[in-house]
C-alpha cells in the first residue's frame, strides 16, 4: 500500500495539491500505510472477539473524563520539561536561537490527534480484547511489548530513494536494524516498554481511556517543546538519548510519573482540576 500512497501523493504535488507532500520521504507514507491497514483490520478483528460495546472492552463511562486528561498532561509533561532545564544547565542541550513556529503547530496537532489514535487501538482494543482472557499481567505485558516494539520500529530515512512496489517491505527489513544496538535497545525499548505499562495501569484503574490519552499527549508535547526550544550538544547515552524518551533518565522520569498518578488517583483525583 505505501508505494501507491507515495505515488498518488507525488502525482499530487505535481498537479499544485497539497504541496506539504512533497517535503514526505516514502517511510512517512509507510508509517501512515501501516496505519490505514490497521483500520481496515480493526473491524473484522472485533467482530472475531467477540466485541460489541466498551464494557466488552471492560471501559466504562468516565464523568471525570475532563480532570484526567489535564492531569495526565500536566502529571506527564512538567516533569519532563523540568528534566529539559536541568539538561540545559548541564550543557548537555543547550536554547536555539529561533523557534520553528510552523513545526510547533505541527507537533501540537500530533499532541491532540496521536494520543486518541493510538491509546483506542493500543490501550481500548488490543489490552481490551486481551483482557478477556482473565491474565490481566499477561494482557498489559503482552500489550506495552507490541506497543513498545511497534515504536521502535523505523527504518532510517532514505531506506528507499527509487520507490518500487516492494519498497514497503523493504522498509519492514531496514526497520529491525535498531535490534543490532544493544545500546539503543536498552534505551529506548526499556522506556517505550515502561510507557507502555503506565499507559495500561492508568486505564485500568480508571477504566477509562482518558487518563492514558492525557498521559500520551504530555509526553508528546512535552519532548515535542523542548525539541523546538533547544538542540542537543552531546549523545550521553545510555543516559540521555536522541531526545527526552530515551534513555536510563527519561526511564526513571517514567516511573516517577507513574508514582505521582497512583498517588494523584488514590488522594487527589476526588478534587477537580
Amino acid at each position: 500500500m505505501a508505494p501507491f500512497l507515495f505515488w498518488a501523493g507525488q502525482s499530487l504535488v505535481a498537479h499544485g495539491l497539497f504541496l506539504f507532500l512533497a517535503k514526505s520521504d516514502f517511510e512517512s507514507f509507510f508509517h501512515r500505510a501501516l496505519l490505514i491497514a490497521a483500520g481496515i483490520l480493526l473491524w473484522p478483528f472485533l467482530r472475531v472477539s467477540n466485541v460489541r460495546n466498551m464494557a466488552d472492552l471492560r471501559l466504562a463511562p468516565n464523568p471525570r473524563w475532563g480532570g484526567d486528561v489535564v492531569a495526565g498532561i500536566l502529571l506527564s509533561a512538567i516533569p519532563l520539561l523540568c528534566c529539559g532545564a536541568l539538561l540545559i544547565t548541564l550543557d548537555i542541550y543547550s536554547l536555539r536561537h529561533s523557534f520553528a513556529w510552523a513545526r510547533f503547530g505541527k507537533m501540537l496537532a500530533a499532541s491532540i490527534t496521536v494520543p486518541f489514535i493510538e491509546e483506542t487501538f493500543f490501550r481500548g482494543i488490543i489490552l481490551g480484547v486481551l483482557l478477556r482472557t482473565g491474565r490481566q499481567y499477561v494482557s498489559i505485558f503482552a500489550t506495552s511489548a507490541i506497543f513498545s516494539v511497534i515504536h521502535f520500529l523505523k527504518a532510517p530515512e532514505q531506506t528507499s530513494i527509487i520507490v518500487t512496489w516492494a519498497s514497503g517491505l523493504n522498509s519492514i527489513t531496514h526497520s529491525f536494524g535498531q535490534f543490532g544496538d544493544r545500546t539503543i535497545l536498552a534505551s529506548a525499548l526499556a522506556t517505550l516498554f515502561l510507557i507502555g505499562w503506565i499507559l495500561a495501569d492508568a486505564r485500568l484503574l480508571t477504566r477509562s481511556l482518558w487518563l492514558p490519552i492525557g498521559l500520551h499527549a504530555g509526553w508528546i508535547f512535552g519532548s515535542g517543546t523542548f525539541n523546538r526550544l533547544a538542540h542537543r550538544e552531546m549523545l550521553a547515552l545510555p543516559w540521555i538519548g536522541k531526545n527526552l524518551l530515551v534513555g536510563i533518565v527519561p526511564l526513571g522520569l517514567a516511573g516517577l510519573t507513574w508514582v505521582i498518578m497512583r498517588a494523584w488517583l488514590k488522594y487527589g483525583r476526588a478534587f477537580k482540576v
